[in-house]
């Protein structure tokens, strides 16, 4: 791109006239364009890729002057239309149809820390202006489902008034950014990352060029305490580690697990003061440099895999102006935390004495809102007015005195809430599923519970296992990650006329350092129900017959062959 120039007419620039052209250049450069391709040349010019329908839609007119089409249909309770369908969602909004004549709401709650107050009010809206539920999601978020036209500038207005924001939630831009729940209250983490979450928000959200974005993009920090945060799945992951006692940002880039992509290492560390503006430039060189005119391919991995993480991470140090750190894996500290089985669920030590935090059960994310207040109500009164969601569908309550745990557990007994899972309920998550989404192809929260029961009545489990069910192969949950991953489908049945609900069964996922794995399929094609039950209740069976002693069901499908766990199915 051109250098600015100093003067007009001989007449030096004002700072308001310097601010508008960089920005106006800034804007070209993300759209990959500059002057020349508007200068004469001789010869032919090579053809241009055509833009994606939905890169000309945001061209035609910028998503966020949305907003008066979205007053308009309010007014008369109308439906979108094409193109608003894909511009609303910069305000949050998701149309539902054909499954629903309403629409979601995503908001923004970046890395999942939530007043009670706020959760009250959201708990409020969805029994005014929708269905009496929260759903809970696995990027430390919540969805509120089905608001009519006519209601959504309600509720907008409502979710700002709280403190709260749905810009930039969806589509074509940066989504919530996920982080370890218990940042800032975990004995064994090695960094509060919660500050630098709220900063990388902070910029994203008044900064105009992080809403046009090739496609969707994920960022993720861990702070290295014992609850996961599935940071590796993410466009970018940032992984605390100690380097001779210091601690640093590991640089993770390319995660996009529903395409087969874990996030690698970029071969570079940053310091914590550093990590916001490495974000920022890692995303500014995909912005600049992703596909617009392929959406299959609009992710940062398709760039990666094009240029390299050498190119990628020098081009991205071009831009940030000073160098990042080398390192090899020896260099970094050996790092030793407990292993606790779904660290989620239940009651566990702070770092601040005498303070605890409680994990509450909430099924697959579905939370009633008579339970929401009652959780609210809760932390109020035993806690401190905060809540933590987290990527497995539930919440945390934070800073329980030692000597008022119990009565907080005893409240949480008499509202009918649970605090304590098994190893087979404690690590279950499930997409929408069919109910409220058009891409869907089975009921997954409801399969998903049907299992457990089913499964619960027939085995105890003394390992915890996770079972990933998503409906489509968005992976909204992840299947390739879940020890046990389901992937919805339709069954053709013999003698049937419509096909049933069912699901391609994997086996063997785990995300994080220690467990990276993508799951392979095992099972094509199984109805739901019965068959389906009773295949992975063989499977379950066939893994505490033959594991060797403290052997995880992770491990052990791992050390086992397709054809060896087939058998074990057909047992």
């Amino acid at each position: 791109m051109s250098t600015l120039p100093k003067e007009i007419a001989g007449a030096p620039l004002s700072s308001e006239q310097t601010q508008y052209l960089d920005g106006f250049f800034q804007g070209m450069k993300n759209r990959g364009l500059s002057f020349s391709d508007a200068a004469p040349e001789d010869g032919p010019k090579p053809k241009k890729k055509k833009l994606t329908p939905e890169e000309q839609i945001k061209q035609a007119k910028d998503p966020f002057d949305g907003l008066a089409d979205i007053r308009a249909k309010a007014k008369n309770n109308e439906a979108p239309g094409k193109e608003d369908i894909f511009r609303f969602k910069w305000n949050g909004l998701f149309w539902l149809a054909p499954v629903h004549e309403g629409y979601m709401c995503r908001l923004r709650i970046p890395g999942g820390v939530v007043s009670t107050t706020q959760f009250r009010e959201l708990a409020s809206i969805a029994d005014d202006i929708a269905s009496g539920y929260l759903q809970l999601t696995t990027r430390n978020n919540v969805q509120i489902r089905i608001i009519q036209p006519k209601d959504t500038l309600e509720l907008l207005q409502r979710v700002e008034a709280c403190g709260l924001k749905t810009r930039g939630s969806g589509a074509d831009n940066l989504r919530n950014f996920t982080a370890t729940p218990t940042s800032g209250i975990d004995p064994y983490e090695l960094i509060d990352v919660m500050p630098f979450i709220d900063d990388l928000a902070h910029l994203v959200q008044n900064s105009a060029e992080f809403y046009d974005l090739p496609r969707k993009f994920n960022i993720s920090f861990d702070s290295g305490g014992i609850i996961g945060v599935a940071e590796d799945t993410n466009d970018i992951g940032m992984r605390a580690v100690k380097m001779g006692g210091e601690v640093f940002f590991r640089i993770l880039l390319g995660g996009v697990t529903g395409h087969g992509e874990f996030a690698e290492d970029a071969g570079f560390l940053c310091k914590p003061d550093d990590a916001v503006d490495v974000c920022a430039a890692l995303t500014r060189v995909w912005m600049q440099n992703g596909s617009r005119n392929n959406r299959g391919k609009a992710r940062m991995i398709y760039l990666i895999k094009e240029w390299g993480y050498a190119k990628y991470m020098e081009e991205t140090q071009k831009l940030l102006g000073f160098d990042l750190i080398p390192f090899n894996e020896s260099d970094l500290d050996e790092i030793k935390k407990p292993v606790e089985p779904h660290p989620q669920i239940g009651s566990y030590p702070q770092k601040q004495d005498g303070l605890n935090y409680l994990g509450v059960y909430t099924p697959v994310g579905l939370l009633p809102t008579a339970e929401a207040r009652a959780i609210a109500e809760i932390a109020d009164q035993f806690g401190s007015g905060e809540l933590r969601l987290t990527i497995f569908q539930n919440l945390l309550i934070p800073n329980i005195p030692d000597d008022r745990l119990d009565a907080a557990k005893a409240a949480l007994d008499a509202a009918g809430i649970k605090y304590e899972a098994s190893f087979l309920r404690g690590g279950a998550a499930a997409c929408t599923g069919n109910k409220y989404c058009k891409y869907a192809s089975s009921n997954t929260k409801d399969n998903t519970l049907d299992l457990i029961d089913y499964l619960e009545s027939k085995i105890t489990l003394d390992q915890p296992i996770n079972i990933h069910t998503t409906g489509c192969p968005h992976s909204c949950a992840q299947h390739y990650i879940g020890d046990l991953g389901l992937l919805a489908c339709k069954v053709k049945i013999e003698g049937q006329e419509k096909p049933v609900e069912g699901y391609h069964v994997f086996v063997g996922g785990g995300f994080g350092a220690e467990k990276k794995r993508l799951g392979r399929q095992l099972l094509k094609s199984i109805p739901a129900g019965p068959v389906l039950h009773e295949k992975i209740e063989a499977l379950l069976l066939g893994y505490l017959e033959k594991r060797m002693p403290g052997e995880t069901f992770l491990d052990f499908t791992t050390r086992h062959s397709i054809e060896e766990l087939e058998a074990l199915v057909a047992a």
